[in-house]
């Protein structure tokens, strides 16, 4: 005789209970199906957009590195996440460190090319929203004020302090107050970094003259603009770097 189960006020036999179950689990599997194939559909779209967005890039700018934040806008973190992670292991991206990817290249003698310091700083720079830019002595360097190569590439930045590493290449932000990193143009804050570099007290005729002929005249008028951004100790070397 069969035996029936009481669920919910109603008498159930084993086989009704049983098909019931095997009803659940049908549209449990489906479910779990339909959301995966949900998944792999944003993701194959999210992984051509990613694709779509590097080529161009990849062109004009071949060693520019990228970081997930470049593509949240086509998906949410975890696809991006999972979309790199399989581009890396097609080959099609390489991983530098956490967070940070290039497209591969290769030199016929140098074998792989490596990003440089300041395309690392950049990634790491939007990634952050923050500004960087290079320290005292890469500064100097720079502008050939110094021929003391720094040992680190170390950029001051008004976001987080941090130290990434890329193969032999270690690249160190050092937090600075936003108005020293911020305020003034790009070449105006290198300028100012490098005479901070250099010191009050070894400026030469030389230095400045080579500065005035070795920036542009547009620099040379931002640098005047820039003017009260500096210390007060530079305004007579600035003001002549500027042709003033």
């Amino acid at each position: 005789m069969p035996r029936t189960v009481r669920i919910s006020g109603s008498q159930w036999s084993d086989s009704q209970v049983l098909l019931k179950i095997r009803e659940r689990s049908f549209n449990a599997n489906q479910r779990i199906r339909l959301r995966f194939m949900s998944t792999a559909t944003a993701t194959s779209s999210v992984t051509q957009q990613i694709a779509k967005r590097i080529a161009p890039a990849s062109k004009s700018q071949p060693s520019r590195v990228y970081t997930p934040f470049d593509f949240l806008d086509l998906g949410t973190p975890h696809n991006v996440g999972m979309t790199l992670l399989r581009m890396v292991r097609a080959g099609s991206l390489r991983r530098l460190a956490r967070g940070l990817y290039d497209v591969p290249r290769t030199h016929a003698l140098l074998g792989e090319l490596l990003p440089s310091a300041d395309d690392i700083a950049r990634a790491l720079a939007r990634r952050d929203g923050a500004s960087v830019q290079p320290s005292e002595a890469m500064a100097a360097n720079l502008l050939s004020l110094s021929e003391q190569v720094p040992a680190r590439a170390v950029y001051d930045t008004d976001g987080p302090s941090r130290k990434v590493t890329v193969g032999p290449l270690t690249v160190q932000l050092t937090k600075r107050p936003a108005r020293q990193v911020r305020s003034a143009s790009p070449m105006s804050s290198l300028v100012f970094a490098a005479l901070r570099s250099v010191g009050k007290q070894h400026i030469t005729p030389a230095r400045t003259e080579h500065l005035r002929e070795a920036l542009s005249a547009a620099d040379r008028a931002r640098l005047l603009k820039d003017l009260p951004l500096a210390p007060a100790w530079m305004h007579p070397h600035l003001r002549f770097i500027a042709d003033q």
